[in-house]
């Protein structure tokens, strides 16, 4: 069956007809999970389209868009295909709109620090109003939605560590042992004990106080590009890449963490290690953004293979993924200093700050020592102790003061084009700083950059324009994937940020 989503610029789940939801089921298609759940109505169970048992009848099957509406109408997580394990939907990164700003914050864990006031505030909008939209295409509230979240990190809890189940129902973020276990037998049918006894397998070992989990994507995914930038451009002290992973530290919002990320064929592994576990669900959502797991490969090379010069690329390493950020202000930051240097440069700068200016911590597992200083730490720097150009130092500290005096957020809740618009009225942006932070920190798939050198060359090569204008206006057929054809114009070079490291 051909990907349904692939066929519209702005996929939804109403974009997905019955025929297609029940045809998806009925072929087990992986390639939806995440997309929509299947509600049995005869046995109250949900589960995600590829679900291994026997598919139910088709006047069985009813649909929905998220876990939580399955929730809401009362219906269970099915035991053996675990719907709440699945990729996220792909519409959240990809989308601009307030219902997707309104998710990726969700996923942030916005609503559990700050409420749906706190929620609504970032946005700009009325409670009411983002509870009227998210409703009326998700078929729940940022309050149903927070407590799926919340459930999904109870399981991952309770199946994955030994920690009290006071604990779990803590750091999953119940506000009461009693919430925790009404709320884990509505969603799973088993109490939290229960649930913890038919752990398929048994608990990971591993340095004490590190969790070892599973993070999925949809197939295919090409690792080279996705590890090999990240591994390629890591600052020393927060980042490296050891024994097959690469490795960070995070600053998150109840304390920090230290994450190894190495990819497989199935699923990325990751061991992370906090110093608070109600960081959990935060830190997992920030790495399956930096690896921008929840894309969707196959409409993407779909469109960038109509191309008849980008479908070789395409064919011969399809799946590729934009190395995103866990962290937008150190990744506005980085960029700045990296503009007209070398990528050894670039991060020789980097290091410098992290040492003088990054919060210390201790790594038993490897050679991580610093997180990388937030923008209050960089603001009380001293302009003339940074060894770089004075328009550069310039371009630097307006950025860093924006940052921490609020008027430039590059959160996930930022409007792309209003922030983009911003960045440019800062001395020493041009498009090239705006659209690599575009396209990195603020997420946005279809930010392009005809400007650089890489891409330009890569153009040439394959027969494309080769000048800014004219690429650009070849681009258009590109739409609304352009970042991931930078990805695969950069990985016709042999520099290292396209290969896996040794």
């Amino acid at each position: 069956m051909r990907n349904p989503t692939i066929s519209t610029q702005d996929p939804s789940f109403d974009s997905l007809d019955r025929e297609h939801r029940v045809h998806a089921v009925q072929s087990k298609d992986a390639r939806f999970d995440g997309w929509f759940f299947t509600a049995v109505l005869t046995t109250r169970i949900y589960c995600r389209p590829s679900c291994p048992v026997v598919p139910p009848k088709a006047e069985n099957m009813t649909f929905y868009p998220s876990a939580a509406a399955c929730q809401r109408a009362g219906f269970r997580a099915c035991k053996r295909c675990r719907p709440d394990a699945t990729p996220g939907s792909p519409e959240w990164n990809h989308r601009a709109d307030l219902v997707a700003r309104a998710m990726r914050l969700i996923a942030d864990g916005v609503v559990d620090r700050e409420g749906v006031p706190g929620l609504a505030a970032r946005l700009g909008y009325s409670a009411r109003q983002i509870e009227r939209q998210l409703l009326a295409e998700l078929g729940a509230g940022p309050l149903s939605l927070a407590r799926a979240q919340r459930a999904q990190t109870a399981r991952l809890l309770i199946e994955t560590t030994a920690l009290p189940m006071a604990e779990v129902a803590f750091a999953a973020g119940f506000s009461s042992i009693r919430t925790f276990n009404d709320t884990v037998r509505e969603v799973f049918a088993l109490a939290p004990t229960d649930l913890r006894a038919r752990a398929p397998h048994a608990r990971a070992a591993g340095t004490a106080g590190t969790l070892a989990l599973r993070l999925p994507f949809r197939a295919p995914l090409n690792p080279g590009n996705l590890f090999g930038h990240l591994a390629a451009t890591a600052v020393p002290g927060v980042e490296e890449w050891r024994d097959g992973a690469y490795r960070r530290t995070l600053r998150l919002p109840y304390g920090h963490g230290i994450v190894a990320l190495a990819p497989g064929d199935t699923h990325v592994g990751c061991r992370i290690a906090l110093s608070d576990l109600r960081d959990l669900t935060v830190a997992i959502s920030r790495c399956r953004r930096l690896l921008d797991l929840d894309a969707d490969p196959v409409a993407v090379d779909e469109r960038l293979r109509a191309d008849p010069l980008f479908a070789p690329l395409v064919d011969a390493g399809p799946g590729r993924r934009v190395p995103r950020t866990v962290d937008e202000a150190e990744f506005a930051v980085r960029a700045v200093l990296g503009q007209q240097v070398s990528t050894a440069a670039a991060r020789t700068h980097a290091a410098r700050l992290v040492t003088a200016h990054g919060k210390p911590l201790d790594d038993p597992e490897g050679g991580l020592t610093h997180l990388f200083p937030d923008p209050d730490a960089l603001a009380a720097v001293d302009p003339e102790t940074l060894a770089m150009p004075r328009s550069r130092r310039a371009t630097l500290t307006t950025l860093i003061a924006a940052l921490a005096d609020g008027t430039l957020n590059l959160g996930v809740e930022a409007d792309r084009a209003g922030t983009r618009a911003r960045l440019l009225e800062l001395p020493g942006f041009g498009p090239w700083t705006a659209d690599i932070i575009a396209m990195r920190a603020l997420g946005d798939p279809d930010a392009f950059l005809p400007t650089d050198l890489g891409v330009r060359r890569a153009a040439e090569s394959l027969g494309l324009p080769a000048t800014p204008a004219a690429l650009t206006a070849r681009a258009e057929a590109w739409r609304p994937w352009r970042a991931y054809a930078v990805q695969y114009l950069w990985a016709t070079d042999s520099h290292p940020i396209n290969f896996l490291p040794a």
